[in-house]
């Protein structure tokens, strides 16, 4: 099975080559991969103790950061490392403040790769984040003696250790990982079906991570001005399908001011289109200009505000649960105490499932079932109210997953 699965990553990567060439993310991740190496030469020497962090994106990066803070305070001589699968993720970190010395793209899995990455430093506690799992890697760090953690597990039935021939995957975890922490009881109970016993339930940390946006400072420049005392909606890292529902509710409540985040930058064009008389956030110059207290729609054409948007939202709808792409961070979203609504498709998000139970967020099948009924909470103070006060209640009642965490990695260091 191992020279299988070298093969399945040689395949890999040989696909990834011929669709660079069609689509500019995998073209650019390519190209970040190639400056790895050196970058990690560049940061750390060989007598560096590490914390290496590896996240397939930016929402799995959220997840592992409260954990990752916390261990710097721990270890503060310890340099920290931080690696990505995906362009997505290593934009919107590299761009911003960050506690890594060093930031870059994980090399594709192949021995010969991981092991001359790893040469430069040294590995002592690795955490990857969800299911993130690259099975040439975890062996090398096993064997060079790192503490292996993965961090907010969320097992599926539907993933290769289910599958007859998963018996190899379950082994590479279970000879490696030194412990699992899963996001839910269900992940808990089916790794433990296929032996891998050294695990437990956490919890979610992306909990404590919008806790903590709670206790910042969020404001935001002119977006009192643009809100006025109008009831605002944050449509928040929106597709197609939600900017249509914006569409939709914009044109049958006039009064509602609509605040649009895309989650692509190049939508932005595309939103102008939709909405004509919309003003971009980049070209605001003046809080009590005629357009900006008079426009309905203002589109967010710049990253890394829309977990403080949230904060001035009545009502939030968050994107990408209306297709197969992924539903993005809802919980950003109910943080600030407001109905979250969001399409049906969101397999990997069991937070979402929760949020409705507890009656703080609902979804639909398209963005024409949801229209009614956002108009409807629109007009409904009480109802309204009653969502966000249950999706507060939902964050605020999580256990603290971070500190389970946390314990446990010290526990088996030795430092408690």
């Amino acid at each position: 099975m191992q020279f299988l699965y070298n093969i399945f990553i040689s395949l890999l990567i040989s696909a990834m080559k011929i669709g660079a060439v069609f689509n500019y993310k995998l073209k650019k991740g390519l190209a970040g991969r190639r400056q790895s190496c050196k970058i990690v030469n560049e940061k750390f020497s060989r007598k560096d103790k590490v914390i290496w962090m590896h996240a397939a994106s930016l929402g799995e990066y959220e997840q592992g950061l409260p954990v990752l803070e916390k261990l710097k305070v721990k270890f503060p001589e310890h340099k920290i490392l931080i690696t990505f699968f995906s362009p997505s993720g290593y934009d919107n970190v590299i761009k911003k403040d960050h506690i890594a010395d060093a930031v870059c793209y994980l090399p594709f899995d192949l021995k010969v790769w991981i092991v001359d990455f790893m040469s430069n430093f040294n590995t002592d506690i690795f955490i990857t984040i969800k299911y993130e799992f690259w099975y040439n890697l975890l062996g090398e760090l096993k064997k060079r003696g790192a503490k292996i953690y993965v961090v907010s597990a969320l097992f599926r039935e539907t993933q290769v250790f289910f599958k007859a021939y998963g018996s190899w995957f379950v082994k590479q975890l279970d000879q490696n990982v030194d412990w699992i922490f899963h996001q839910t009881k269900h992940s808990s109970a089916l790794a433990k079906e296929i032996g891998l016993k050294k695990s437990s339930t956490a919890g979610d940390t992306r909990f404590d991570r919008v806790k903590q946006l709670r206790e910042r400072d969020n404001f935001v420049e002119y977006i009192d001005d643009f809100k006025q005392s109008k009831k605002t909606i944050v449509f928040g890292s929106s597709w197609e399908s939600e900017e249509r529902l914006a569409e939709l509710v914009a044109s049958r409540n006039r009064d509602v001011k609509l605040i649009i985040a895309p989650h692509d930058l190049k939508r932005v064009d595309h939103l102008k289109k939709i909405f004509p008389d919309a003003i971009l956030y980049s070209q605001i110059t003046n809080s009590s200009s005629v357009a900006i207290l008079n426009a309905q729609v203002l589109i967010i054409d710049c990253i890394g505000l829309l977990s403080k948007l949230y904060s001035y939202g009545d009502i939030a709808v968050v994107g990408g649960g209306f297709h197969t792409k992924g539903l993005h961070n809802v919980l950003e979203a109910a943080t600030f105490g407001i109905p979250v609504f969001f399409g049906d498709q969101y397999e990997k998000n069991p937070e979402a499932d929760e949020l409705i139970a507890q009656n703080g967020g609902k979804s639909f099948e398209d963005e024409f079932f949801a229209a009614p009924y956002i108009l409807q909470v629109l007009n409904d103070e009480t109802l309204m109210k009653k969502m966000g006060e249950h999706a507060e209640r939902f964050i605020i009642s999580q256990p603290n997953a971070t500190d389970y965490v946390v314990q446990k990695i010290l526990a088996d260091k030795g430092v408690l």
